[in-house]
């Protein structure tokens, strides 16, 4: 119970907060609205989450199969680097990282942005950047995106969580609107289901 509350408290705290102070304001770039969804989904639930190994801007290669067995994985796709829904959706996982690690989660950020891009936009989103591992999916240009169905035709990946159990196994999947910034809610509830 008390952790529900918590929870509950603490979702309500990242709803109401503005995240996208830490970028500056002249280096988001204003982009139209665009349709909400424009690829098509290629898994499903219960399926084996496709693997795949990219460059991280630590300077590492990460793979999805290295959490197999320690970690619940969040997945979190989003369009580009300094446009104004992604400056504010993964500093708001900054202010929540209790929250996924309650549920022994790691996020994965994952655009198709290069290393160097992705390097200028995290730093700004706080002194210590992002507490979780941002990937880089830029070259073969969308290759996972593409695995899982989610890149659009203009290159770019759909904003989209895939959540993805310690067996490996898809279990919660949001194809979202891309002009939309996904609930937070919904993500902890979906990881509460696992445990």
């Amino acid at each position: 119970m008390k952790k529900t509350i918590l929870c509950t408290i603490s979702i309500l705290l990242l709803a109401c907060a503005n995240t996208q102070a830490e970028v500056a304001k002249e280096q988001i770039f204003k982009s139209a609205k665009l349709k909400p969804v424009n690829s098509v989904l290629k898994v499903k639930t219960g399926e084996i989450a496709p693997d795949f190994s990219l460059p991280a801007i630590s300077g590492n290669k990460i793979s999805l199969s290295s959490y197999r067995s320690r970690k619940n994985v969040v997945i979190s796709f989003v369009p580009a680097a300094f446009t104004p829904i992604c400056s504010d959706q993964w500093p708001g996982y900054n202010l929540a990282r209790e929250l996924f690690e309650m549920h022994d989660a790691v996020i994965l950020g994952i655009t198709t942005d290069n290393i160097p891009s992705l390097h200028a936009w995290t730093i700004q989103m706080g002194k210590d950047g992002l507490w979780f591992p941002v990937l880089s999916d830029f070259y073969p240009h969308g290759a996972t995106a593409d695995k899982y169905g989610i890149l659009r035709p203009d290159g770019i990946s759909e904003r989209a969580i895939f959540i993805i159990d310690k067996k490996g196994v898809l279990r919660y999947i949001d194809v979202h609107d891309i002009n939309k910034r996904p609930d937070l809610g919904g993500i902890i509830k979906a990881l509460e289901k696992l445990n």
